[in-house]
């Protein structure tokens, strides 16, 4: 598919591509080594890190999904929007898609600082993280729960494919040192979530029924990741206190 016509059927799909491949850009540009950027630079830039986080800076949680961590990361990342991206955009619409998007890299950089957390309880050493790899684990689980389902879709899914698919990245997050995997599955769990949402609402629409439980669900997992970061700031300032 040519850059023009991912554009015609999916043109958020191809505007979070260059917003990876720009924001890399103008890292560079900045003086930011691609291939192995220091910690202050993905900091300097919007990593995820629970002392910002969660005390003053919680615009990190969103920021981190746009920025990757060496040209690997970016490229893979910036594959897997294309294959996933590409095809849940063409079912559910741009808004809805940058919605489902949005909504798994929150839920899973979320649920990154939660084990971070336990993990600074335990005694560990506080990590950063960043890259879109949650957020498009949600829209790989998304699609996974509509074939699973049988939903109607312009596309035939292939519940086989995606299952290994999205299995293999679970497995390679395990297996390889510095993968975020709870925002993997943090990302994955709001996929679910919003997917059998959407699912219902198709089942709903075709009785007749008017409810967007997608919207009803996107907007409970709003409320709730208010919730889950006001309650995380405050295990955190009650130590820091």
């Amino acid at each position: 598919m040519t850059i023009r016509q991912l554009f015609q059927v999916a043109p958020m799909t191809l505007l979070f591509i260059v917003a990876f491949v720009g924001f890399a850009g103008y890292q560079a540009m900045a003086g930011v080594s691609l291939d192995a950027p220091s910690s202050q630079d993905l900091l300097r830039f919007g990593a995820n890190f629970l002392p910002l986080s969660l005390v003053n800076e919680p615009w990190r949680i969103v920021s981190s999904a746009f920025l990757h961590i060496g040209v690997l990361h970016l490229l893979f990342n910036s594959f897997a929007m294309y294959y996933f991206g590409q095809v849940a955009e063409q079912i559910v619409g741009g808004v809805r898609f940058v919605a489902l998007f949005l909504l798994a890299a929150i839920g899973g950089n979320l649920f990154n600082l939660f084990i971070t957390w336990q993990d600074v309880l335990a005694g560990e050493q506080i990590g950063l993280s960043a890259g879109a790899s949650g957020g498009i684990m949600g829209v790989g689980a998304w699609l996974l729960v509509l074939a699973l389902v049988k939903a109607r879709t312009p596309f035939m899914l292939n519940a086989r494919g995606l299952a290994l698919v999205m299995m293999l990245n679970l497995i390679m997050g395990f297996a390889v040192d510095g993968i975020d995997n709870a925002g993997h599955i943090g990302g994955a769990a709001m996929g679910v979530i919003l997917g059998l949402a959407y699912a219902a609402e198709l089942r709903t629409k075709s009785q007749g029924g008017a409810l967007s439980w997608f919207w009803v669900a996107a907007a409970v997992l709003s409320l709730g990741f208010v919730w889950l970061w006001w309650v995380l700031q405050g295990w955190v300032l009650g130590i820091v206190g």
